[in-house]
């Protein structure tokens, strides 16, 4: 009977210690759990874990606790939704910065400001708002460090200051935008430079003339006098010798200029130099007849360029390309009054001009001194080539097509025998009536032009006060394509037959 008891009190110690262990197996398989939620292998591996548990413990399992569940791995969360973009760019309007736009109170650092804030943006806009004039002095809007794809809208007026305080000793450009990607500057505005008061100021003497002028007497024999300028605003003192370009591009990419009129310009009007992607639509040039050297657009160094559906009238050309320009297409343009297209003068001072893949066409052409027109300096060097001239209407022009080597802008220059080597040029489609002379082709006796074609040359005389000239030719070589009229016998068909070979230093 002792030693049943004593077998129970063994018996009861081996159930106590079982249910013990059991109790701890449980709570650690509890602690492990939880990095279970780490990795779906991790979770297998305990799982199995787990099983060899109760095969050794099966009285745990037989006490009646319930089994504890598995959490599931959850999913990662979603990533972030970034803020919607908004609706426009962001707006910087001149007044807020402290325009007045009364057309007295100078606005130069109110616009200045506006640019420094929306330089940092990209796509943002200055607004420069209608019915207000602005009063803006030389002004420099510069990168390189803004933000691309700026949009200057102009709907009001932008005016030059008169007083000649404002100008120093005399600057190159008025308006100036450098260095800059994507800049459109768009609208119904006008940008007004007041250059009677420069017209009038400086003396006509300080200025080049154009050589074609030379060609042109009146029949009145009163060549030679200038007309008096116009005057259209009070002078404030005597302005500076140097004139300033309107508005001028420098070194930018992708530059659009489109609906807004420059008028009065001292000189130049618009500007581009050293830019790669201009474009140039639905834009007004506006400026008298007779005001010096006030070209509509002036190419130089740059690129890739497109004017299109545009009217200029100035008094110089209407679309002036310069050294360093290729890839320029012009089309649908009203031209005049002013001196036509030209490209160049080109080779000045002996120096080298490269052009090249320059398309002019369906333009018109009114009451202009030039029509088309290639003019270069005797002692330059380098080429023109890959020009086309077509489908151009003239009325009223006085020399309706031009290559003049020995272009000359003061009374005398000094004779040379290099010259830039013209080639592949081409006129078709050139229509309507001239007041002095057709077709004026002088080119150099040592570098003669070649591959000149002309195809379809109609232009018939008017006579008005001019003397009147048959067409002329000198050392130009190429061929003729009916009809003509007048005829110009004066071309020679073929190529020179000892045509210097370009060196080196000629070729681009």
């Amino acid at each position: 009977m002792g030693g049943f008891h004593l077998k129970n009190i063994t018996f009861t110690i081996i159930v106590v210690l079982l249910m013990c262990c059991s109790a701890v197996e449980f709570c650690n398989a509890k602690r492990v759990g939880k990095h279970w939620r780490q990795s779906r292998n991790s979770a297998a591996s305990l799982s199995k874990k787990k099983s060899k548990g109760h095969r050794s413990g099966h009285h745990s399992s037989s006490s009646g606790k319930q089994k504890p569940k598995i959490p599931q791995p959850k999913a990662p969360p979603p990533p972030p939704i970034s803020p919607p973009k908004q609706g426009g760019s962001t707006v910087f309007n001149v007044l807020n910065y402290g325009a007045k736009g009364d057309g007295k109170s100078d606005d130069t650092k109110a616009f200045q400001a506006a640019w420094a804030a929306a330089c940092k943006i990209e796509a943002s806009t200055i607004y420069v708002p209608a019915t207000y004039v602005f009063l803006v002095g030389p002004i420099s809007f510069s990168g390189p460090y803004c933000q691309h794809d700026i949009v200057f809208q102009l709907d009001g007026t932008i005016v030059a200051p008169t007083g000649s305080s404002h100008w120093g000793s005399g600057l190159l450009q008025w308006l100036e935008f450098t260095k800059l990607v994507g800049l459109t500057i768009k609208g119904s505005g006008t940008i007004d430079g007041n250059g009677a008061v420069w017209w009038k100021s400086v003396p006509y003497d300080n200025d080049p003339f154009d050589d074609q002028a030379k060609l042109i007497f009146p029949t009145n024999l009163t060549f030679g006098q200038k007309p008096p300028a116009p005057v259209r605003s009070s002078l404030g003192g005597k302005m500076p010798s140097i004139k300033p370009t309107a508005l001028r591009f420098y070194g930018s990419f992708n530059v659009t200029v489109t609906g807004i009129t420059i008028q009065n310009s001292p000189q130049c009007h618009l500007k581009f130099d050293n830019c790669i992607g201009v474009t140039v639509y639905n834009f007004s040039v506006s400026s008298p007849a007779d005001s010096p050297n006030t070209d509509g657009i002036h190419l130089q160094n740059s690129k890739d360029v497109l004017i299109r559906s545009s009217s200029l009238a100035c008094g110089d050309d209407c679309v002036s390309i310069q050294t360093g320009c290729t890839n320029v297409y012009i089309h649908n343009i009203n031209c005049g009054p002013g001196h036509g297209i030209s490209i160049g003068g080109l080779g000045k001072d002996n120096t080298k001009a490269c052009v090249s893949n320059i398309t002019v066409r369906d333009v018109m052409m009114h009451n202009t001194m030039n029509g088309v027109r290639i003019k270069t300096w005797q002692g330059g060097s380098g080429s023109v080539q890959g020009v086309q001239f077509s489908n151009i209407q003239v009325s009223e022009v006085q020399l309706p097509i031009v290559i003049d080597q020995f272009y000359c802008d003061k009374s005398t220059c000094k004779n040379q025998s290099s010259a830039v080597a013209l080639s592949g040029i081409n006129y078709e489609n050139i229509r309507g009536t001239y007041t002095v002379k057709p077709v004026h082709l002088a080119c150099s006796d040592h570098m003669p032009c070649t591959d000149v074609t002309l195809t379809n040359i109609q232009l018939r005389a008017q006579p008005e006060r001019y003397h009147m000239y048959n067409p002329f030719c000198w050392q130009t070589f190429g061929q003729l394509f009916s009809p003509m009229i007048p005829p110009v016998e004066c071309l020679q068909v073929g190529k020179p037959s000892s045509n210097k070979i370009q060196g080196d230093h000629d070729s681009c």
